[in-house]
């Protein structure tokens, strides 16, 4: 999970990529970068590591000059987060020079890898993903172009070929030195990717690619649509768009934990407000939750905060028990399921939450959260309700057990990390200390999300283990999680 965008203006384009990162920024803490270029295909490229507001100074921003340019926000699932150089974008010089930003999973990265060295020559510096993406996406350019000029056709047809060698999710924003911008999308459309447009002042239209809706609200851009399964999107030097479908066989299913934890409530991703999905998701939790647990068993409801809030809420409203906010959150401690390293995550908890014992004394509580993954924040927080002074603490989730390794681009990829996995939800009550625990239905999650939108299907591996690409084996799994565990 990261957070890209892109965006093709008339003015400088640094502070608009700037003041979208930090929008973004929810959906990672590792890395950032930002990449510009001029109109003479000059690129100008600054990143390191940490949060968008510290890796950036006045004199990177002076230097990033340019109307066109991408960004990035990285949560690391390939590579290593503490590593500078596989923060994004990666940049390669040929053909035409290409610098790329990508948010996604590659789960066919021995084939790719070995196929750049032995058969494309191409050398690889890292071990991220988007450096074998950048690659893959240069060599079959490099392949379709005959001369110095490059046709949006051309452009399309090597996205075509990328689709046909590449498995797993990918949404990628790049820029090619003196043409423009290219965003596409995988076949699957797992990871977000949404297009808008503003008029300039001089009439001409502008142009915005970003990985969450609110990014364009912010800057004011009208939503034109998401980019579809399997689309690229070009934008030229001179505000054209291009637009073609590369997939021979696209179908949108997108990723379920965007909605229930990755996301930004005030997002809108393929139709479907965030916020109102997780309205539904309480409401259906609220009726699982009271056919489990023994009536008169719930005081009062509290979520975790944030992004469990709206599921908590309309929990309570539902069973008609009081909603109260009982833990106070640290604005300044970053999200702990994206923190890389378990010693971080347990580190992180107790500086990011503080329970307030006059919400908890005597109380039977009633704790929502988005979901349970390692159960190292949730073992935490029970524990702190009770020093807190709660009666009893039964603990439900949002989201199904966690039971099997995500991995389309979350950090979730080897099964003996997932606390549901290989265990019946007693033994998962047991293990975090919880009186009960209540988990949303796989079946009530997908009916929450997908109401009332047009979207048919979703991914769900990490509940359900049906991995929609058709190409993860339980071979590709065991050697996830061995090179994990290595």
């Amino acid at each position: 999970m990261c957070g890209i965008v892109g965006v093709v203006g008339q003015g400088l384009a640094n502070q608009e990529i700037y003041d979208a990162l930090l929008l973004l920024q929810h959906r990672g803490q590792d890395s950032t970068g930002i990449a510009t270029a001029e109109p003479t295909g000059v690129f100008h490229i600054a990143k390191a590591r940490g949060q968008v507001r510290e890796a950036f100074r006045t004199r990177d921003m002076r230097a990033l000059l340019g109307n066109i340019g991408l960004g990035h926000v990285r949560y690391a699932t390939k590579g290593t987060a503490s590593s500078e150089e596989e923060a994004q974008p990666f940049y390669v010089n040929a053909p035409y020079g290409i610098v790329l930003v990508h948010n996604g999973n590659l789960t066919n990265t021995r084939e790719l890898t070995s196929e750049l060295f032995h058969k494309d020559r191409r050398h690889l510096n890292t071990s991220s993903d988007t450096e074998l993406l950048v690659n893959v996406l240069a060599n079959e350019l490099q392949a379709t172009v005959s001369g110095l000029d490059l046709t949006p056709d051309e452009l399309f047809d090597a996205v075509a070929r990328v689709h046909e060698r590449v498995e797993g999710s990918y949404a990628a924003i790049a820029l090619i030195a003196g043409h423009g911008l290219l965003a596409f999308r995988d076949p699957f459309g797992i990871r977000p990717l949404i297009l808008g447009t503003r008029k300039a002042a001089d009439g001409s239209y502008e142009w915005i690619v970003a990985s969450e809706s609110l990014v364009l609200e912010n800057g004011e851009f009208e939503v034109v649509r998401e980019v579809m399964p399997g689309e690229a999107v070009f934008i030229d030097l001179d505000g054209r768009l291009h637009t073609r479908q590369c997939a021979t066989d696209p179908k949108l299913v997108p990723c379920s934990f965007e909605y229930v934890y990755l996301a930004r409530p005030d997002s809108i991703m393929n139709g479907i407000s965030v916020y109102e999905a997780r309205l539904r998701m309480g409401e259906r939790l609220a009726r699982t939750i009271a056919k489990y647990t023994p009536e008169d068993s719930i005081d009062v409801v509290m979520p975790i905060p944030d992004s469990a809030r709206p599921s908590a809420m309309e929990v309570a409203r539902v069973l008609g028990v009081e909603y109260r906010e009982g833990f106070y959150k640290n604005r300044y401690v970053g999200r702990t399921f994206i923190m890389p390293g378990q010693a971080a995550r347990k580190k992180s908890v107790r500086q990011k939450l503080n329970a307030m014992s006059s919400e908890f004394k005597g109380k039977n509580v009633l704790l929502i959260d988005d979901s349970i993954v390692r159960g190292t924040t949730s073992k935490q927080i029970i524990q702190m309700a009770r020093d807190a002074g709660a009666k009893s603490v039964t603990f439900a989730s949002a989201a199904p057990p966690v039971r099997f390794p995500h991995v389309y681009g979350i950090n979730m990829p080897t099964r003996h990390e997932l606390v549901a996995h290989d265990r019946s939800i007693p033994e998962i009550a047991e293990e975090l200390g919880a009186d009960y625990v209540v988990y949303q239905e796989v079946e009530d999650l997908k009916a929450a999300i997908l109401e009332g939108s047009d979207v048919e299907d979703l991914d769900m591996s990490c509940f359900d283990g049906r991995y929609v690409t058709g190409t993860v084996s339980d071979e590709y799994l065991a050697w996830v999680e061995g090179s994990q565990e290595s």
